[in-house]
C-alpha cells in the first residue's frame, strides 16, 4: 500500500503487532517464518513512516506526502515510485504560486518527500531520489517569523488567569511552563504529574523531547509553585503517572478525565489570554518559546545554556527565536519627524 488516501496507511497498532508478535510469543520456527514473510510483505513506504520516532513527525510526514500525491494525481505505490524531478518541480511551483504556501512549509514538505525517496533508494525500491536536486525556496535563517511578547506583556499574561478557580490555576501553570521554561506545546501537553521532581535541591521537570529523547531541566521557582498549586487544587498531586495538564470537559470522543490536553489546546490557552490583554492576532504557544529564549538571552544567559533548555541540536535554531535584534523603541521611523 502506498501513502495515499485510498487504500489507507496500515494501522500503526497492526504494524507494531505484526513486527513484534512472533518474538513476543516465542513462537516455533514455522510461526516465526510466517512472521518474517509478513514483515517482508510490508511496503517500504510503510516502513519509512513507521521508523519516524515521533507521532507528530509521522503525522506531519504522512500529510506532506499525501499532499504531493493528491496534487500530481498519484493513487498507487507503483506510480509514486515512477515519479521524476518534473513532478516534484510542478508540485513546488503549485504550492508557491497557486496555494501561496509559506517558504518554510514548502521546504518542510520537500524534506519529507526527499526523506521517503532516500529510504526507497537505500532499500533498492527506486533508483534515484527525484527531490534531491530540487531548489528549495529561500527563507530568512537569521530570524524566525514567530511573534514574541514583550517582558511587560508576558508578565501580564502570566497574571491574567483567575487564581481562584481550577481552570485559572491550570492555565497559570501552563503559561508559566511556556514562558518561564520554554517548552514546546507538545512537550507541555505530554507532561505527567511525576515529571515534577527535585534534583540536587532544585525543582525540575522531566521532558520528552522531539525524537523521544528524554531530558530534565531545573525550573523557575514560580513555575514549580504554580504547578503544585494546580495539582493540589485539581486533586491530582498523587496521580504520579497521570497527565499533568488535563482537559476540563469531555470532547465527545474521549470521555475519560484522565487524559492529556491536546497540543492545540495549549495554543488556545495562549490566544485566549493574549486577547484579554489586547493582542488580537498572530500569537500562539510558539510565542511563549520565542519570548523565553529572547528574555533568557537578554538577561545574560549564555546561548549554550538557552540552547540546552530549548532542546535544540543546533545553536542556529535557537538564534531563530532570538528577537533582540528587533527593538521597536529604537526604530528610525520615530526620528523621521517633519
Amino acid at each position: 500500500m502506498a501513502l495515499c488516501e485510498a487504500p489507507p496507511l496500515m494501522d500503526q497498532k497492526r504494524l507494531k503487532s505484526t513486527c513484534t508478535y512472533p518474538l513476543a510469543k516465542q513462537a516455533d520456527s514455522a510461526m516465526l517464518a510466517f512472521g518474517v514473510e509478513a514483515l517482508a510483505a510490508i511496503p517500504e513506504e510503510q516502513v519509512w513512516l513507521a521508523s519516524r520516532k515521533s507521532p507528530q513527525t509521522r503525522k506531519a510526514y504522512q500529510a506532506d506526502v499525501r499532499h504531493f500525491m493528491r496534487t500530481v494525481g498519484i493513487t498507487s505505490a507503483d506510480q509514486l515510485r515512477r515519479v521524476d524531478h518534473k513532478a516534484v518541480i510542478a508540485w513546488e511551483r503549485y504550492m508557491r504560486e497557486v496555494e501561496g504556501i509559506e517558504a518554510s512549509t514548502i521546504r518542510r514538505r520537500l524534506a519529507a518527500l526527499s526523506s521517503l525517496f532516500a529510504h526507497l533508494v537505500r532499500y533498492d525500491a527506486v533508483d534515484r531520489n527525484p527531490v534531491r536536486e530540487i531548489e528549495r525556496p529561500q527563507i530568512n535563517r537569521r530570524e524566525g517569523s514567530t511573534l514574541a511578547f514583550s517582558k511587560a506583556q508576558a508578565r501580564k499574561i502570566l497574571d491574567t488567569p483567575d487564581a481562584q478557580t481550577i481552570p485559572g490555576v491550570r492555565d497559570r501553570a501552563i503559561l508559566s511552563v511556556g514562558l518561564q521554561v520554554g517548552l514546546r506545546r507538545a512537550e507541555i501537553a505530554a507532561l505527567r504529574v511525576g515529571d515534577l521532581h527535585q534534583n540536587r535541591g532544585f525543582d525540575s521537570l522531566r521532558v520528552m523531547r522531539k525524537g523521544a529523547k528524554k531530558d530534565a531541566l531545573a525550573i523557575n521557582p514560580q513555575t514549580a509553585q504554580r504547578i503544585r498549586a494546580y495539582l493540589h487544587a485539581a486533586g491530582q498531586a498523587e496521580d504520579l503517572d497521570g497527565p499533568m495538564f488535563r482537559p476540563l470537559r469531555h470532547n465527545g470522543k474521549q470521555r475519560s478525565p484522565r487524559r492529556h490536553m491536546h497540543p492545540d489546546a495549549i495554543d488556545r490557552v495562549v490566544r485566549k489570554f493574549a486577547r484579554q490583554i489586547g493582542l488580537d492576532r498572530g500569537y500562539s504557544a510558539h510565542s511563549m518559546r520565542a519570548t523565553f529564549i529572547t528574555t533568557a538571552l537578554d538577561n545574560g544567559c549564555s546561548l549554550e545554556d538557552v540552547q540546552r533548555a530549548a532542546g535544540h541540536a543546533d545553536p542556529s535554531t535557537t538564534k531563530l527565536y532570538d528577537r533582540r535584534g528587533y527593538n521597536p523603541e529604537k526604530s528610525a521611523s520615530f526620528f523621521a519627524n517633519y
